[in-house]
């Protein structure tokens, strides 16, 4: 570039509540991140350590949820939806994203690598389910869990087709759909206040990968 000049970043807000879909978008990521690793933690430790009748049929019937394409489970999500009365709202988005087959496979693979000594001695000491999976099992899986956190995060942020779907209201926007509105009726909006909105989205996601990239190489 030969000048910077920061009139397309006003503009993006000026055009748009950018900083309210900001809100919105960071607000929505979280709470599916906190609540999809909970789950994901909690199902991986009991098919990976805790042995039940029917265990590995439950666990291939549910990595079969990973062959369904998400464009094949929109319409049934969105008449659940619908009948919960929740469609036009955040929910619509966190509720169906708060489960997913591939993080409590992740979660599995790794807690099975953890020796058998650790439960043991935990057990020998009087530790229950609960006090070994939080304080033994759940540390030794940091990496794990932050790679499984950061995925999911992204995958909220980043979403485009849910939110087009589920999301009406302008206030109610995330990231993808504001930027989108940004390029104005058939792609008639100035590219530079699209750029613009496209660096600020990646700001936090950046940051994100920052503070998590030594737990994803590893």
């Amino acid at each position: 570039p030969t000048s910077f000049h920061i009139e397309n970043y006003k503009e993006v807000f000026r055009i748009f509540p950018f900083a309210k879909v900001l809100f919105n978008s960071l607000n929505i990521a979280l709470t599916v991140m906190v609540a999809n690793t909970f789950i994901s933690t909690m199902a991986g430790y009991a098919f990976a350590r805790i042995k039940f009748i029917g265990r590995d049929v439950l666990f291939l019937i549910l990595l079969s949820g990973m062959m369904i394409p998400v464009q094949a489970k929109l319409i049934p999500t969105y008449i659940v939806m619908s009948k919960m009365g929740l469609v036009g709202t955040h929910m619509s988005l966190i509720l169906p994203a708060i489960i997913s087959p591939l993080n409590i496979f992740f979660v599995r693979q790794y807690m099975k690598t953890i020796p058998d000594s650790y439960e043991d001695a935990a057990y020998i000491d009087g530790a229950g389910r609960m006090k070994i999976y939080a304080s033994i099992f759940l540390p030794m899986s940091k990496s794990v869990i932050v790679m499984i956190s950061l995925l999911t995060f992204l995958a909220s942020w980043n979403d485009f087709i849910n939110p087009l779907i589920f999301i009406s209201k302008y206030d109610r926007m995330t990231i993808p759909l504001g930027i989108k509105t940004l390029s104005g009726a058939m792609g008639t909006g100035s590219v530079s206040v699209v750029l613009a909105g496209v660096t600020m989205s990646l700001v936090v996601p950046t940051l994100l990968y920052l503070f998590g990239q030594k737990h994803i190489m590893q």
